[in-house]
């Protein structure tokens, strides 16, 4: 199976990226499954549900979200709503509307499963443990059995963390991947037991910026200590990252492993050159 997970989507500019260019990745490609993680994709905090339809139009299979889930309020009756929406698994000890994890259609009737957790360390709120939340998900859906494949979004700011749930997750997982930071890391590989790993995928957005905002703000606030304004995303040529996986049916394991990077500010990578300026490409 091919499979392409993007990075925190960023605003208009990463947006439109991923309108612009998804539905030539999916043909170019040839993607039996796409997952976008959209927590930033309004305004930069958050997800509405006019964006969300719009990232499901451009050819996402699910979005997941993170610690800004549910900043756009109108997502909190809209995601019980639309099922391909998940937030993380252990959001909230009780009472978080939508799910953390949901068994997925891909081409060719195969069952992808994919789950979400949030980490703990520095983050700003104290979080139920994501080893335990996943735990029983991997355990009740087997790679290569009940399902083709399984995926994990660990949506936190260490990178210690990050490599512990791929650990974690390692034979169990056909792919863990971090998401939250916004900086795609050029770690990607294949752990001992068949499990893809990165530890960022990077975010689909103006890399001019301070992890996706317009810089004056951000670099005011570090230099002064004092706020003026409010955050705003950078509204530059946007780069889309993320990860690309295939796995193989019978057994769930990650065979091949690419980082993403297409257009934008970043040295470009991928599968294969795809020239998004070209129609039809």
């Amino acid at each position: 199976m091919r499979i392409l997970f993007l990075g925190d989507v960023m605003g208009r500019a990463g947006r439109a990226a991923v309108s612009r260019a998804l539905p030539q990745l999916r043909d170019a490609w040839k993607l039996d499954f796409v997952v976008v993680n959209g927590e930033n994709a309004t305004g930069g905090m958050g997800l509405s549900p006019d964006h969300a339809k719009g990232l499901l139009e451009a050819g996402a299979d699910c979005i997941t979200l993170g610690d800004h889930a549910f900043d756009q309020r109108p997502m909190r009756e809209f995601i019980a709503q639309e099922p391909r929406i998940l937030r993380p698994l252990n959001f909230a000890k009780s009472g978080a509307p939508g799910q953390g994890a949901r068994v997925f259609e891909a081409t060719g009737g195969r069952r992808v499963l994919v789950a979400q957790v949030l980490g703990q360390v520095f983050m700003k709120q104290p979080y139920c443990d994501p080893f335990s939340a996943i735990e029983p998900v991997l355990r009740s859906h087997p790679r290569g059995g009940m399902v083709q494949a399984a995926l994990v979004d660990m949506h936190c700011e260490a990178t210690s963390e990050k490599y512990a749930m791929g650990h974690w997750c390692d034979g169990r997982a056909s792919l863990v991947v971090g998401t939250h930071t916004h900086v795609p890391t050029a770690d990607a590989q294949i752990l001992g037991g068949g499990t893809g790993f990165q530890s960022d995928a990077g975010m689909c957005g103006d890399y001019d910026s301070v992890i996706g905002m317009h810089k004056d703000e951000p670099m005011r606030r570090f230099i002064t200590g004092m706020a003026r304004a409010r955050f705003e995303p950078a509204m530059g040529a946007a780069t889309l990252s993320g990860t690309y996986l295939e796995t193989d049916d019978r057994t769930g394991i990650a065979t091949r492993i690419e980082m993403v990077r297409l257009g934008g500010r970043l040295p470009q990578a991928g599968p294969a050159p795809v020239d998004l300026a070209a129609p039809g490409s």
